[in-house]
């Protein structure tokens, strides 16, 4: 868009109100399609969302689990268990990561989304001070809806309006997603706790169960059907322009 390269980052909810992944009734229950609902999502979201991202490699993390060695609770575990090269090669490199991983770490909790947030945000700060519209960057965040810390995660999305930075939350499973739709801010603007609004509208929330049924395009449409505007509103709040201005079109 306009020249600025996107970087997405893929966060998975590993908690353990997901249910346990040897149980069928559980969100991470691999069928023997060998599928469950997050590939699913992962899958008719990263077909679109890899179309916008130049390089390709996502960063993918999980949230919510146990993990080895020790077993201690982590809420942004690089999905291949590489945290200093936590990137994986398009949609492909995901569900092989996700995979590689359901198996070596134990469902538990809270459902922390802050840290993850605030992870991306770093890389976003970064970015802002180069005073360029050339990156902007998206969290695609997948998870049952179930939030612990709703007040850390409000303080995070006001705090992240002002970088170049986007939040996309794909809700999975049959939970009330009020939480989800309340953070989304559709209903009215999302403060903090010290009563500071958003900069900018910068989440999207979006039922994956709206969509089972539907056509991948209605997805992805849905999915992203924000971030464009979102990026636009991030360089116009700065006065930057497109590295790349569209060429006037010829009569």
């Amino acid at each position: 868009m306009g020249g600025c390269q996107i970087n997405f980052t893929v966060g998975i909810d590993f908690t353990g109100s997901n249910g346990d992944p040897k149980s069928p009734d559980s969100l991470h229950y691999l069928s023997p399609n060998g599928l469950n609902q997050y590939l699913s999502a992962i899958w008719s979201v990263g077909q679109v969302v890899q179309d916008y991202d130049t390089d390709k490699l996502f960063p993918a993390f999980g949230f919510g689990a146990q993990v080895p060695p020790d077993f201690k609770v982590s809420h942004e575990f690089a999905l291949n268990f590489n945290p200093s090269n936590p990137y994986c090669q398009g949609v492909q490199g995901i569900v092989e990561a996700y995979r590689f991983a359901l198996p070596q770490v134990k469902l538990y909790g809270p459902t922390n989304f802050s840290p993850i947030i605030h992870h991306v945000a770093r890389f976003a700060a970064q970015a802002a001070q180069q005073g360029t519209a050339a990156q902007y960057f998206v969290l695609l965040i997948l998870t049952d809806g179930e939030i612990t810390d709703l007040d850390q995660t409000r303080q995070a999305i006001v705090a992240c309006s002002k970088l170049p930075m986007s939040i996309i939350i794909v809700g999975v499973g049959e939970a009330d997603f009020k939480a989800m739709e309340f953070l989304d801010g559709d209903g009215g603007v999302l403060k903090s706790l010290t009563g500071e609004p958003v900069a900018r509208d910068i989440v999207q929330f979006v039922p994956y169960r709206d969509f089972v049924s539907a056509p991948k395009e209605a997805l992805a449409q849905s999915v992203l059907a924000e971030v464009p505007t979102q990026l636009v509103s991030y360089f116009k709040m700065l006065n930057l322009a497109p590295v790349q201005p569209p060429k006037p079109v010829t009569q």
